[in-house]
């Protein structure tokens, strides 16, 4: 079994699984920090395939495009915390 294969028949398909299941706890999410949560998941699990892809097409540019993505869900993160923090003192 090649690393191709791997990817294809075993990766990719627990990737998108894990998608539509952290989707639908975005939507379902009865609180914002479940929703901030499924939200930062959701950008991992990009990260995730876009690494995949870039192993699969050999295109070293796209690593920039998931390192940059990674440090905006990280600032996001960062953020929305910072947020709800402030709002339950108020």
């Amino acid at each position: 079994m090649t690393l191709a294969t791997y990817f294809d028949y075993f990766i990719l398909p627990i990737l998108t699984i894990s998608v539509i299941l952290v989707f639908i706890r975005l939507v379902k999410g009865p609180r914002v920090v479940d929703r901030v949560i499924a939200l930062d998941l959701i950008i991992t699990i990009g990260i995730g395939i876009i690494t995949i892809f870039t192993i699969r097409s050999n295109q070293k540019v796209l690593l920039d495009v998931a390192i940059i993505l990674a440090l905006i869900a990280f600032l996001s993160t960062v953020a929305f915390s910072f947020y709800i923090e402030k709002r339950e003192d108020d």
